[in-house]
């Protein structure tokens, strides 16, 4: 099948004729959450992009990833798109620790709570801020292999095509050619119990609801269209590759006795607990983000979440590389901050699934004693705090406990008008809050990489699990988000937070 590439643009046409002749700044392997919303954060910063996809368009089959946690919905409002999302899905409690629901409704974020929204449509409105952001997606092709060298990166494509980059990003999933092809080791654990999931058809009454027993947990429960969604855990581990509703059949026969008549699947998916983390999110010019970099039980649903954070650390990163902004060093700091953070997620997914995995009693007294605990009202914020991303830190250093946390969307007043401090994010570039002082901040060397603001902010300020934190007089925010200095009236350490971030001064 013919590559195909984006045309209904001029400016589109503009990318695909430059293609042809010198390939792109960055190419993405994988048009998935991850890669288009690495796609748009690249073309925010106004660098040459392209995405790889070998599906013919944005359809996607089967239900996978089923919402968005709190601080997705977050990085949305930063980049001005999260209404989109907000008016199709449906806003809900969705964190939860095996099975036990989580209430963030008290948490201090704009956006307590989660979204029910299925990936199919999660992926489709990325796709269209892509599309509006002009990125080109080569269609029906698939990265196969590279080759990098000192200045770039030769990308052959599934029809022998070749393209040269300065980068290239797997977004490729869990099977990730681009990981294994750069030799990136996979390290974890094997799966100890498979699962089948399915969108189907039933001619009885099913069992709705969970349930335990002896092989591990299950469910049955209406989807948005009126069929069934299918949950069953599998006798064995023997099976493997593409399920037949043949299998499905026989593990709802194994669970509840019948398959009550199931017929006219959509799709049938088959998952494990495999975890499995990459050892280097980087080598050389070739980096990795979402599944591509690690894969867990679907359980807590934090892998579409953790990619789309991953996308976002790394997107204005790599474009100061790409720019010459900031030296090649700073590609070193999305793997530092982003490994820790699905490594916690891996281990918080076993625990989950070691509490889940059998009916016995002794995991059930586990799971009410746990479900127990999560009532309290400190361990249920701190856990809450976890499970929707409002809580991740990178290790910046010592200091105030805003560094290296998420920003809080405050109410600010600036030039006489409140305006959110989330909309000052909106063109990915990094902001100086200036809180003192008017005029009283000099960044005359980093002024065309950063927007200063002299601001005023009256309420509290308060941290996910944390409370409430001093009021500083400065902050330098980056363009994910995160907190990259705290600052008071003397400005210590501010031209050395500025060159770490947003390269030497002067250029």
């Amino acid at each position: 099948m013919p590559v195909s590439l984006p045309t209904s643009r001029s400016r589109r046409r503009t990318h695909a004729r430059r293609a042809a002749a010198s390939g792109h700044a960055v190419i993405i392997a994988g048009g998935g959450p991850t890669g288009l919303m690495l796609a748009a954060e690249l073309a925010l910063a106004h660098v040459d992009v392209a995405v790889v996809e070998r599906r013919a368009n944005q359809d996607l089959v089967g239900t996978r990833a089923g919402g968005l946690h709190a601080r997705s919905i977050e990085i949305l409002d930063q980049r001005g798109i999260a209404e989109r999302f907000l008016r199709e899905g449906q806003i809900t409690q969705l964190a939860g620790f095996a099975w036990t629901r989580l209430d963030i409704s008290d948490l201090p974020t704009r956006h307590p709570y989660g979204l029910a929204l299925r990936q199919n449509h999660i992926e489709r409105l990325l796709a269209d801020w892509v599309a509006e952001l002009a990125v080109p997606v080569y269609r029906n092709a698939e990265v196969t292999s590279f080759a990098q060298d000192a200045a770039g990166v030769d990308v052959t494509l599934s029809g022998g095509e070749t393209l040269r980059a300065n980068y290239l990003v797997g977004c490729d999933g869990g099977r990730s050619v681009v990981r294994k092809t750069a030799g990136i080791d996979f390290a974890g654990f094997d799966p100890t119990l498979s699962n089948l999931m399915a969108e189907v058809e039933m001619r009885e009454e099913p069992a709705w609801g969970l349930r335990h027993d002896a092989l591990g947990f299950h469910g049955l429960s209406k989807t948005e269209s009126g069929r069934v969604l299918v949950v069953v855990t599998e006798a064995t581990l023997d099976r493997s590759g593409q399920p037949t509703l043949r299998d499905l059949s026989e593990a709802l026969v194994a669970v509840y006795g019948a398959d009550f008549g199931l017929h006219s699947p959509s799709w049938i998916s088959r998952f494990t607990d495999a975890a499995r983390q990459a050892a280097s999110y980087r080598r050389g010019r070739v980096l990795l983000a979402g599944d591509a970099a690690h894969i867990h039980h679907s359980v807590g649903g934090q892998g579409l979440n953790t990619g789309l954070q991953d996308a976002v650390n790394l997107g204005w990163k790599l474009a100061q590389v790409v720019k010459g902004i900031s030296p090649d060093s700073l590609l070193d700091t999305y793997h530092a901050e982003r490994h820790p953070v699905a490594a916690r997620v891996l281990r918080n997914t076993m625990a989950q699934i070691a509490l889940l995995r059998r009916g016995d009693d002794g995991r059930k007294a586990a799971r009410d004693v746990v479900s127990e605990l999560l009532a309290m009202e400190a361990p249920r914020r701190r856990f809450g705090a976890m499970m929707s991303g409002l809580d991740i830190r990178y290790d910046l250093g010592e200091g105030h406990a805003l560094l290296g946390r998420r920003i809080p969307d405050l109410d600010l007043t600036v030039e006489g008008r409140p305006q959110r401090l989330f909309t000052l994010l909106h063109g990915a570039r990094g902001v100086l809050l200036n809180f003192g002082k008017r005029g009283s901040i000099d960044i005359t060397f980093w002024g065309k990489r950063i927007e200063i603001v002299d601001a005023v902010c009256d309420g509290p300020w308060r941290l996910p699990a944390i409370g409430e934190v001093a009021a500083p007089d400065a902050v330098l925010v980056r363009p994910d988000g995160h907190v990259a200095w705290v600052g008071d009236e003397s400005q210590r350490g501010l031209a050395k937070a500025l060159t770490r971030w947003f390269g030497p001064g002067g250029t």
